[in-house]
């Protein structure tokens, strides 16, 4: 197993021995990027990454991804920790850290801390997540990659494409190596790799690859656009995309959005959204979630509980913005050992009232929140099987949904596992009866 930040490749590729990843500067409650465009690079690849954010491992294991173009072993579902259990020490997607019960405390986030014990003094300090891995714009490895960037020019010269080249090629890097990749792509060539794979592919096979190309920062970006211009907007693009954040994450998110787009996501949210649902949404762009390493304290649980009660919980009562306002602000641990809490003292589920009061857009939201913070590979298998459920596939959904999940290895493992658990099949086999062709090949190729 490579020392954490270490991106080994096979000891038959071309590729030289990697340097760990370059160490972000440390974030100091101010927004991302500071002002006057993104942070520069920090030294290469020439310090490990902050620990325990997107794509990371847990400090005490070293590095969850296996040699780059190497499967990792299988691995089942880890078992359930006690309430008030330390943390299993392995982490999720987009940032998340792997689902554990309700009211332990949060995994150590990058770099910081371990986080407080349950019931550690009220205001007791903490550090802030760091951006996950993918979310720091336009870092790339010193890393030779001249291989695969000459292989996916090959794949696409002349007449015909390689449709198996690219698949190959794209389904396995991470962010940063797939950064890298693009990077160098347009030096050698002085061409736009995404540019590229649109000319020469299509559907939503093309969707996937440009989805894999642009890295997990830019393409939240361009899902959020997309979602809100025209009529309408696809709330549930939203919902995917911002629930559940690091205050880094939503910061680097908003701007990439800003810097892409020349406009302001909290602007286009305040556009497409009315009332508490407009509210919610600009409270959790205003990225003042409380950190991962935030303690938990029974006193403030049961202050938030008894403010959810009397905003929802009563039959005549609905303070759908106060509600919101807890919801939307506690870490994940916190939000489990509400609802524990909650369920305790009123011999309901909190999932259960938000079902009874909230309709639509908001109910769902809610539910998510929910439902990411008590059991993220659940709901993260969840979600990709109501992205193939009923009459028809809901494609562009499930494009972005693996490959979210694709880019933590160890994660996707830990989805499958989920997904095997409650659905009893194999959701690469299930991805086989909803897809055709290049675009199946390479859906099955990012989960496996």
């Amino acid at each position: 197993q490579p020392g954490y930040g270490q991106y080994p490749p096979p000891s038959n590729s071309p590729y030289p021995p990697q340097q760990p990843y370059s160490q972000p500067p440390p974030m100091q409650n101010q927004g991302y990027p500071p002002p006057g465009g993104y942070p520069p690079q920090q030294g290469g690849y020439g310090a490990p990454p902050p620990q325990g954010g997107y794509g990371a491992p847990p400090p005490q294991q070293g590095y969850s991804q296996p040699p780059y173009g190497q499967q990792p072993p299988s691995q089942g579902y880890p078992p359930q920790q006690p309430y008030d259990a330390p943390p299993p020490g392995q982490y999720g997607a987009y940032g998340a850290p792997l689902p554990q019960p309700y009211g332990a405390p949060s995994p150590q986030p990058y770099g910081a801390p371990s986080p407080q014990p349950y019931g550690a003094p009220y205001g007791a300090p903490t550090q802030p997540t760091p951006p996950s891995l993918g979310y720091i714009p336009n870092q790339t490895a010193q890393f030779d990659v001249s291989h695969d960037v000459e292989g996916l020019h090959k794949a696409m010269k002349g007449f015909g494409t390689n449709e198996k080249e690219l698949i190959r090629i794209l389904s396995k890097p991470d962010p940063v190596i797939m950064a890298t990749i693009r990077t160098q792509y347009s030096q050698r060539f002085m061409k736009n790799l995404v540019n590229d794979l649109v000319s020469e592919t299509s559907g939503y096979f093309k969707d996937g690859l440009v989805a894999l190309v642009r890295g997990p920062l830019t393409q939240d970006a361009y899902q959020l656009y997309n979602a809100m211009k025209g009529m309408g907007t696809k709330e549930v693009v939203l919902n995917d995309v911002l629930l559940c954040r690091s205050n880094a994450d939503i910061n680097a998110i908003k701007a990439e959005y800003q810097h892409l787009f020349k406009r302001s996501l909290e602007s286009d949210l305040r556009g497409d959204l009315s009332a508490a649902t407009e509210q919610m949404f600009v409270m959790v762009a205003s990225a003042r979630r409380n950190e991962d390493s935030a303690p938990v304290i029974p006193q403030q649980i049961d202050a938030d509980v008894a403010e959810l009660q009397r905003a929802v919980g009563g039959a005549m009562s609905k303070d759908s913005v106060h509600a919101c306002q807890i919801l939307t602000s506690r870490s994940d641990a916190q939000l489990r050992a509400i609802a524990q809490t909650y369920h305790q003292k009123f011999s309901k589920s909190l999932e259960s009232v938000v079902k009874g009061r909230f309709s639509g857009h908001m109910e769902d939201a809610l539910l998510l929140i929910l439902a990411r913070a008590t059991n993220r590979a659940q709901s993260d298998a969840e979600q990709l099987e109501a992205a193939m459920a009923g009459m028809g596939t809901k494609d562009e959904l499930l494009v972005n949904r693996v490959v979210r999940v694709h880019w933590n290895r160890q994660y996707c493992q830990q989805v499958k596992a989920a997904y095997k658990s409650k659905y009893r099949r194999d959701l690469a086999t299930r991805i086989k009866g909803e897809t055709r062709g290049d675009y199946e090949r390479l859906m099955v190729a990012c989960i496996e």
